[in-house]
């Protein structure tokens, strides 16, 4: 198990830009320890017995939300789960009241999922417990992107010298700036490929490499990580119809067989299959999309375990 001696640099988990390359490889090390220990008939370690964690979220998650929980559980902290629909948000309390009021029942860290960006920063410079984005608007998702690059170093050893696609509606994804980041971190190179109005104008700086032609990102990369188009995010049209989407942007297996070498297919979830992916790719050998699921788990134990080592 990864020494808390040798913690995480940080003491929140509020973007991949507060991580170095040492912070995620030890993320990463500590998540493999915790697959053996999900793979073991009692899956199950007390690793956090006296440590509180409450899950806020102000947005709908399923995966996400059931990871985070199943995490905790596995490390045996106690847990309390929050949705602001069917709490006094819905009456007009604060963000600050709301957490400040979950803390009084002696909460020490917070799992955080929020419609704006900069939520978790806010409130990490706020209230007197750490903090996890698990999602902040468009802006991050730290988590995601740990377990996508963990998924991707699982199948090929190492993420540095890959060639990673990011496919799909860049513009209103968080999964997409996370993975950026995380990815360049360890060394990886990066396209983002979709239709002109769902690249942002930014991405240049990033260091990316821009792609308007599916088929030519497709052959350019070892990994091509299908991000869904993001409908509820979207005040305007941004393509004509899904229908015309798919044509373009949606891969199928008549597509992947063709390609002349093999890559490997992810999809942060949820798939909206028959739109950016057909089930015949998100079902094949070549799709390590339930792989993603299984080490999400793995995951967000270690990034729990390594910041409850940060308390002061």
């Amino acid at each position: 198990m990864s020494d808390y001696s040798k913690g995480l640099s940080t003491k929140h988990l509020l973007g991949i830009k507060d991580l170095n390359e040492r912070d995620i490889q030890l993320i990463f090390e500590t998540a493999d320890t915790f697959k053996d220990v999900l793979n073991r008939p009692i899956k199950k370690v007390p690793s956090l017995r006296d440590v509180t964690i409450a899950n806020v979220f102000f947005e709908n998650s399923t995966r996400t939300r059931l990871s985070f929980e199943l995490a905790q559980k596995r490390l045996s902290a106690d847990t309390i789960n929050f949705a602001a629909s069917s709490s006094s948000v819905s009456k007009g309390e604060t963000l600050i009241d709301t957490v400040n009021n979950i803390l009084a029942m002696k909460v020490d860290m917070i799992v955080i999922r929020h419609p704006y960006p900069g939520a978790g920063i806010f409130l990490s410079r706020k209230v007197n417990a750490q903090i996890v984005n698990a999602g902040d608007g468009a802006h991050e998702h730290p988590t995601q992107a740990l377990l996508d690059a963990f998924s991707i170093r699982e199948k090929y050893g190492d993420v540095a010298g890959k060639k990673i696609a990011i496919i799909g509606d860049i513009l209103h994804s968080r999964v997409a700036l996370s993975n950026i980041l995380c990815l360049q971190k360890l060394g990886a190179e990066v396209m983002v490929c979709g239709p002109t109005t769902l690249i942002p104008k930014y991405i240049g700086s990033l260091g990316v490499k821009v792609e308007f032609d599916l088929l030519k990102a497709l052959n350019w990369c070892d990994v091509a990580n299908m991000l869904r188009i993001q409908l509820e995010r979207q005040d305007i049209k941004y393509f004509p119809s899904l229908r015309e989407y798919t044509m373009m942007y949606g891969l199928n297996k008549q597509i992947l067989d063709s390609l002349d070498k093999e890559i490997l297919i992810m999809h942060p979830g949820p798939i909206n299959r028959g739109v950016e992916i057909t089930s015949d790719v998100a079902d094949s050998k070549q799709s390590i999309i339930l792989d993603q699921v299984e080490n999400g788990v793995a995951i967000r134990m270690a990034v729990l375990y390594l910041l409850a080592g940060q308390k002061p």
